[in-house]
């Protein structure tokens, strides 16, 4: 598409029943719903779901920025989160807004059951800082980032960009819809993206509303499906196949890619969730073991839950003394449950194989 090329005149939702209904599309639907109803199982027989969420959760905000080219490490977020500090990076500042944002629409789901398009500003404010809100100048064009080519150019007028967004938002509503909900997280996703409704954001605004969707239709109940992680790693198709869409208007390849997406991502997030299982366990036993004095249930699950811990932390959840809260951590330490390191004033107490194990 050239530069002077108009866009294609983006059509409302729902889209023709029989382009995003195919045969493959119904054999990969099956596929993607099953790995996530085990997803979803699973995470439910967890006690302490904010374990899941918290580390799940970072790893989300973490992949979905660095499509963005918002590149940061694993212990600068955690060391971010741990400590009141002023002086994290900018990348990990906009990591820990976009995990504040995920935050800020799960609670948002949860309490009122649907979604509007204040809220969906709102998440982009969390994420970016700005009060930019939605885009009111002309001349916004995507572009390749090698090539400098235009590949798209999304809706310019401010009141067709609104009109477009009440679509979305009705059919992201929608309860009694004909199609499988996963199907309409790849129509929705895409729509979102080709709206592109602000200045900035709109990537990592979208993969946050593809999470909400699945919470809200009851397919996962809490915000850990990871498909960032998945879309790094087809990053090439991932826009191909949006661009593409947008071109030609044929929906199988894209629907295919976001299904594969949910499979793929519900399998590796099962892996996780079992290896974060039995880790949990064997640090139960070894704390039983070789430190009884202090063992309690609650104190490892919260190495679980804050894998960079503090004295503070212990204190809190655990309703004791700063001195014992010190005392515990220190005993974890001696038994190689923890390493401690030392950033400015404070000491942090890192689980350093649960960190390993969010790596992977």
């Amino acid at each position: 598409m050239g530069q002077d090329a108009p866009y294609r005149i983006l059509d409302k939702l729902p889209p023709q029943r029989e382009k995003v209904e195919t045969l493959k599309i119904l054999r990969e639907t099956n596929k993607a719903t099953a790995a996530l109803a085990e997803l979803k199982g699973i995470a439910n027989t967890i006690p302490n779901q904010s374990m899941l969420v918290n580390a799940i959760v970072l790893q989300e905000a973490k992949g979905s920025s660095e499509i963005e080219n918002i590149i940061t490490t694993q212990d600068e977020l955690y060391k971010a989160l741990t400590i009141n500090n002023s002086k994290i990076s900018p990348e990990a500042k906009e990591v820990v807004n976009y995990r504040k944002a995920i935050f800020y629409g799960f609670d948002l789901i949860k309490k009122q059951g649907f979604f509007r398009v204040n809220d969906i500003i709102e998440i982009q404010h969390e994420l970016i800082g700005n009060n930019a809100g939605i885009r009111s100048m002309p001349g916004t064009v995507l572009k390749n980032d090698t090539t400098d080519e235009v590949v798209y150019t999304p809706p310019q007028d401010k009141n067709e960009i609104l009109d477009l967004l009440s679509n979305f938002i009705e059919y992201f509503n929608q309860d009694k819809n004909e199609l499988s909900p996963l199907i309409n997280l790849a129509i929705l996703h895409y729509q979102f993206e080709s709206i592109h409704p602000f200045y900035d954001g709109n990537g990592r605004t979208g993969r946050i509303l593809n999470i909400l969707y699945l919470i809200l239709n009851d397919l996962i109940d809490i915000p850990i499906l990871y498909l960032s992680s998945y879309l790094i790693e087809n990053k090439s198709d991932y826009y191909r196949l949006l661009n593409q869409t947008n071109k030609i208007g044929e929906w199988e390849e894209w629907i295919l890619f976001m299904l594969k997406a949910v499979e793929t991502t519900s399998i590796q997030t099962i892996e996780k969730i079992n290896t974060i299982r039995k880790l949990l366990d064997k640090t139960i036993e070894k704390v039983q073991a070789d430190a009884p004095k202090i063992y309690k249930k609650e104190l490892v699950e919260l190495l679980f839950e804050q894998p960079y811990s503090k004295i503070e932390f212990v204190v809190n959840q655990l309703k004791v003394e700063r001195k014992a809260a010190s005392r515990y951590l220190k005993e974890l330490e001696n038994i190689g449950v923890l390493e401690s390191q030392k950033v400015g004033r404070e000491t942090l107490y890192i689980n350093k194989k649960l960190i390993e194990v969010l790596k992977k």
